[in-house]
């Protein structure tokens, strides 16, 4: 959000250690049992819009109903407005360009982001919460390439990384092999 926002910024390489990119839609850690999960996830799509919670609770701001795409679009006062749902900015594209280059990395077990492909900007197909798509079947992000993800990826300077394992838990291994030399010039 900071690059695509912010034009003046001298970032040259982005790696998002298990960003949320297209929201999140579930309770994660859900103690009971499917049905009650289910319903838990009802409330939360009652609230998680309203003027009140997304201006108070920053994890609203990350909520994405996939049943309800429209009130998404609407209602999100910030992962919607980042990944350019409603208005398009052209600006955040032109600022997400300047990258030299920009990391994603995914965690294979997550069990706190729901979707855990929403860290490689895929998510639910729109009207269900089961099939996902991915980064690359998403027509608004990948076809009309609002945020320049697939240009950076033509021009081999967009990287999806697997870390095996649960949220934010990255192998020492992993970060001296893997993420330190990506910040390197």
């Amino acid at each position: 959000a900071v690059v695509s926002t912010q034009s003046t910024g001298r970032m040259k390489r982005l790696i998002s250690v298990g960003g949320q990119h297209q929201g999140v839609y579930g309770f994660p850690h859900c103690p009971g049992p499917w049905w009650i999960c289910r319903e838990v996830d009802k409330l939360l799509n009652m609230g998680a819009y309203t003027d009140f919670v997304q201006s108070r609770l920053v994890q609203a701001q990350y909520w994405h109903d996939p049943l309800d795409e429209e009130k998404y679009r609407k209602k999100s006062r910030f992962i919607g407005e980042i990944n350019q749902e409603g208005t398009i900015r052209p600006e955040y594209k032109t600022n997400l360009l300047k990258l030299a280059n920009l990391t994603l990395i995914k965690f294979t077990k997550d069990s706190m982001v729901t979707p855990r492909e929403s860290e490689w900007f895929g998510f639910y197909k729109p009207g269900q919460d089961k099939e996902l798509m991915t980064l690359q079947e998403n027509p608004a992000l990948w076809d009309e390439d609002r945020l320049g993800l697939r240009q950076l990826s033509e021009e081999g300077r967009l990287e999806f990384l697997a870390v095996e394992g649960d949220h934010l838990q990255v192998p020492e291994k992993v970060w001296l092999d893997e993420i330190i030399p990506r910040l390197k010039d």
